[in-house]
């Protein structure tokens, strides 16, 4: 993965199509999974840099076959990165990536932080390509949001089953996992089924309110977090990635599980389609349906990229099918985190100091 010494000058790194990275919130669930998949997809940094808050300092991580100390997040760990990855939470993102950004760094922001912002694109290449319009290189790209990955899903749902027949209607349930709001909320899952177990009093700092043995649809009014802004903001993605394709009833619910997605989706077409034709049009890159007498977990989700789909013809309507879909959050955000950087490469100097 780092074929040059970190020695070489930045002069040295451009002309050999070699980048330097870093990776905010490096010690938090996405920022390890970033990691690992810059690794896995051999991407062409000579450096990767890990930084986080101040619990984090001096963890030892390990980026590909050498090991590394976690560091501060400081102005001068920022100089000469090609690619700064914000893969902490919204507070970290807004308070260095615009440092990140005016020391040259391309910014892409997992945390959806920039959204907001009118410089910023948000981005899925796995939908890209899908739909055959891959994004131009740009001299000084804004910031990338990585779309959420129930965006993605459901996006590229709707345009292969297009491709079957004009989908009529879409209408999806969202199991969210602990894991789509970090460690924090994984480890307050832990404990809730801890003390439950023991008739212990059960925290309640993230969701305030019972989420162990429990499948709610709308946290305490304490929390910070909101299902309803999460329902929103995947309706936004999902619309600025497919416009035009069928707009989807959605309902999300936060399930008593640690990780990973799952779906029940309801498929209703213009017109009658035969069920292998139906699946032949979902199949793909990205997707992998399962055989008939198998169903996808969230445990065999777990560390894949593809998304795992069943598929069932309804009962009742001869141009419907439901999906049941298991897929791995962390794991489908971060590969479109690093294809994003791998689509900005040639926008990065090549053969000068920055």
């Amino acid at each position: 993965m780092n074929p040059l010494s970190k020695s070489a000058a930045p002069a040295d790194l451009r002309a050999s199509n070699l980048f330097r990275a870093a990776i905010v919130g490096a010690a938090s669930l996405m920022g390890k999974e970033v990691a690992e998949v810059l690794r896995d997809r051999n991407f062409p940094a000579v450096d990767i840099r890990l930084l986080d808050d101040e619990e984090s300092l001096g963890q030892l991580e390990a980026v590909g076959d050498e090991m590394s100390f976690i560091q501060s997040v400081r102005a001068e760990q920022f100089e000469h990165v090609d690619f700064t990855f914000f893969a902490s939470d919204e507070r970290s993102t807004l308070s260095s990536w615009k440092t990140a950004r005016d020391l040259g760094s391309t910014i892409i922001d997992l945390s959806g932080a920039l959204e907001t912002d009118s410089a910023a694109t948000i981005r899925s290449p796995w939908i890209e390509r899908l739909n055959g319009q891959p994004v131009a290189p740009q001299l000084q790209p804004g910031p990338v949001v990585v779309a959420r990955p129930a965006a993605i899903v459901l996006a590229m749902l709707a345009a292969r089953a297009e491709k079957a027949a004009k989908l009529d209607r879409l209408i999806a349930t969202v199991l969210t996992p602990a894991s789509e709001y970090g460690q924090k909320a994984m480890d307050e899952l832990h404990e809730q089924t801890v003390n439950l177990l023991s008739f212990q009093e059960l925290p309640k700092n993230v969701f305030d309110i019972q989420v162990a043995f429990n499948m709610v649809a709308r946290y305490g009014s304490h929390s910070n977090r909101s299902l309803t802004a999460a329902t929103q903001r995947i309706l936004k993605h999902y619309r600025l990635l497919a416009p035009g394709a069928v707009d989807p009833s959605l309902m999300v619910l936060q399930a008593p599980t640690f990780h990973g997605y799952t779906f029940a989706v309801y498929l209703e077409t213009a017109r009658e389609v035969s069920r292998g034709d139906f699946a032949q049009a979902l199949a793909g890159d990205h997707i992998a349906l399962t055989p008939a007498e198998e169903s996808p977990t969230n445990v065999s989700a777990a560390g894949q990229g593809d998304i795992l789909v069943s598929l069932t013809a309804d009962a009742v309507r001869k141009n419907a099918f439901w999906l049941w879909i298991a897929m791995d959050n962390l794991r489908v955000a971060a590969l479109n985190a690093v294809e994003c950087a791998e689509t900005l490469t040639a926008s990065r100097p090549k053969g000068q100091i920055q």
